[in-house]
């Protein structure tokens, strides 16, 4: 009996330790997570941790990634796979509007989601304008798998409704409170940004595309690839 209890708590101490392995630090002292096991890992000891593919999770979303595309900030690809993620409580709750809109005849259309630290390191060396690009100093909340870019799109034949701007457009239009619009414009702001409050989300007040979830602090930067999370499903 206590040679069975030494055993289970060594294999507890172990996994205990596991855990607690710390994450390694880069450059700028920022702490991220770029080993698959070790993120496989922080999932198995807190299922909240899990990266969810958005497109597979939540019925009738659309998808238009423009980073896997050359018409982006980068002008050429970033991503080498066209497809979104986000923490299991951001998709849980992207869920939840995706089905209160649908009554309205409305969608949600996903720009970007979950986005490996090493492309944020690439978009600064391309803009170098932390107000609308992140700097590898902090690194993002697209980078904790907690921040989303969307919009609104009508069920019937998918286009967008109108907005202030396109999306990336670096301009005091794409501002969350930007008054010197038409109005059925400023409606349109104002129903998808009241849809995200209503479930956690925060407007990023420069960029009124781009919301982050409520708890972004509680989940590490990442920088693991589109490939390898899409080879777990495998």
């Amino acid at each position: 009996m206590k040679k069975i209890f030494c055993t289970a708590f060594l294999l507890w101490a172990s996994s205990y330790a596991w855990a607690q392995k710390p994450i390694p630090k880069n450059q700028y002292g920022l702490s991220v997570v770029s080993d698959l096991a070790l993120y496989q890992e922080q999932v198995k000891q807190n299922p909240a941790q899990k990266l969810v593919e958005l497109a597979s999770y939540i019925p009738g979303l659309v998808l238009d990634i423009k980073y896997a595309t050359a018409d982006n900030l980068a002008g050429e690809p970033v991503y080498a796979l066209a497809t979104a993620y986000a923490r299991k409580p951001v998709a849980d709750a992207l869920k939840q509007i995706q089905a209160e809109l649908k009554p309205l005849g409305l969608g949600l259309k996903i720009y970007d989601g979950y986005r490996p630290y090493q492309v944020t390191v690439k978009f600064f060396e391309k803009v170098r304008d932390s107000v609308f690009v992140a700097s590898p100093r902090t690194g993002s909340r697209h980078n904790r798998g907690c921040a989303i870019d969307l919009t609104l799109v009508r069920l019937r034949d998918g286009k967008e409704l109108k907005m202030p701007t396109a999306y990336d457009a670096f301009t005091p239009k794409a501002h969350s409170e930007y008054a010197r619009l038409p109005k059925k414009v400023k409606q349109n702001r104002d129903l998808l940004k009241q849809a995200m409050l209503r479930h956690g989300f925060q407007v990023y007040a420069d960029e009124w595309w781009h919301f982050d979830f409520k708890d972004w602090r509680s989940y590490p930067l990442l920088d693991i690839p589109f490939e390898e999370l899409n080879a777990l499903k495998e």
